[in-house]
């Protein structure tokens, strides 16, 4: 790749001109990486529900357009900017929307993920070293002429592009070996919510869980339970559809709050005698919320955040039902230090611990963008693969 190193690079993204507007796959120009940064060839990327709910424009505040989307990937490194010395032209990598400089307060410590400088940041749309952007475009939507356009970031990444431009603290090497379609996956939705359950909660063998949401996601937490040897897993969900997938990932029990006449916690409680060890919460619903935290038994139950939620509501709990023993917490990233945890979690997936191919239900060429998301909208798609750009084979 020494013939595009310091070199502008015109390549194909798909471009969100809008809210609910249909991606746009154009060319653009991609600058060279500044200082601390990464330009990577994207093989393969995935279509995540965060991409789905910035592309609708859920949250005025967080809309910034036009934009490039995605954040599920893997690469190759094309070139690095200076200063970069842990990843090197030629390596294969994911990248992550959550970023580990390996220097702050946070990152020399175990407790959490949160990096001071590169933490996932819903807002952030531009580059850490100026300010600006490395896209561009000189066409339209429509494909007319215009002046030079900036391209807006996206959490850190932006993947549905043949080259992107990235802080590299938010990028990990990977085994050249390992497999690249399914490693696209632990940038965010397998490792989120295996590492909810591994991290997070840190669920123990012979306990008992329950899984609010059966999506991606929640099928992680539930595949990261199952690794973690748990006795019993519940799953919620009011799409019934979503139960045989789920046996796949450890799925013992099945509740459907549209066949129940009483709140769901309540049934919990009753068949697991007096609730779970651990909740989950993968919605991103506050109702759904109380009732995970409802499910978990008094004195020890924990219940974990997963979800993104857009409401402005707050937590719906009355202080004092904290009295009776049950914990809540958050978690991003399902807890891991991207550079320092991830690789290790990738061979653990190589050798089987966790299992990946379930979650692709769908491989689309890169022109099919538009058609992944549709597939997502229409709850028919946990992961949609996209090849973005040709590679030679290893």
């Amino acid at each position: 790749m020494a013939e595009t190193q310091g070199k502008v690079i015109t390549c194909k993204a798909a471009i969100a001109w809008g809210p609910k507007e249909p991606l746009v796959i154009q060319e653009i120009c991609v600058d060279p990486p500044q200082k601390l940064e990464v330009r990577l060839k994207i093989l393969y990327s995935s279509i995540c529900h965060t991409d789905l709910g910035f592309w609708n424009g859920t949250n005025e505040a967080e809309r910034a357009f036009p934009r490039i989307l995605g954040h599920e990937a893997v690469g190759i490194v094309e070139s690095v900017g200076e200063g970069v010395k842990d990843v090197k032209e030629g390596d294969y990598v994911i990248p992550t929307f959550n970023g580990e400089c390996g220097e702050c307060r946070v990152c020399t410590k175990e407790e959490s993920n949160l990096c001071e400088k590169y933490q996932v940041d819903p807002m952030k749309r531009v580059m850490v070293n100026d300010g600006g952007t490395r896209f561009s475009t000189t066409t339209t939507k429509d494909g007319g002429s215009s002046q030079s356009q900036r391209i807006y970031h996206f959490l850190n990444t932006s993947t549905f592009t043949e080259y992107t431009v990235l802080d590299s603290a938010c990028v990990v090497k990977i085994d050249p070996n390992a497999p690249l379609k399914q490693m696209s996956l632990l940038s965010c939705g397998v490792s989120t919510g295996v590492g909810a359950a591994w991290n997070s909660a840190k669920v123990k063998e012979g306990t008992t869980t329950a899984v609010f949401g059966l999506g991606s996601v929640g099928l992680a937490v539930a595949e990261g339970a199952r690794a973690r040897g748990a006795s019993r897993i519940i799953g919620v969900d009011a799409n019934a559809s979503k139960f045989e997938k789920s046996k796949l990932m450890g799925v013992t029990d099945f509740v459907n709050p549209k066949d129940l006449t009483k709140p769901v916690h309540q049934m919990i409680r009753e068949i697991t005698g007096g609730g779970v060890d651990y909740s989950f919460e993968c919605t991103g619903n506050v109702d759904v919320l109380r009732e995970a935290f409802l499910s978990t038994h008094a004195g020890w139950g924990s219940t974990v955040l997963v979800g993104i939620y857009p409401t402005p509501r707050t937590l719906p709990l009355h202080p004092m039902e904290l009295f009776e023993g049950r914990k809540i917490a958050g978690s991003v990233f399902g807890g891991f230090k991207p550079k320092s945890q991830l690789p290790n979690f990738a061979q653990q997936c190589m050798k089987g611990v966790v299992k990946l191919e379930p979650f692709i239900t769908n491989e689309l060429p890169f022109e099919k963008i538009n058609d992944a998301f549709q597939l997502l909208r229409d709850g028919k798609s946990l992961r949609c693969i996209l090849q973005i750009a040709k590679f030679l084979k290893r």
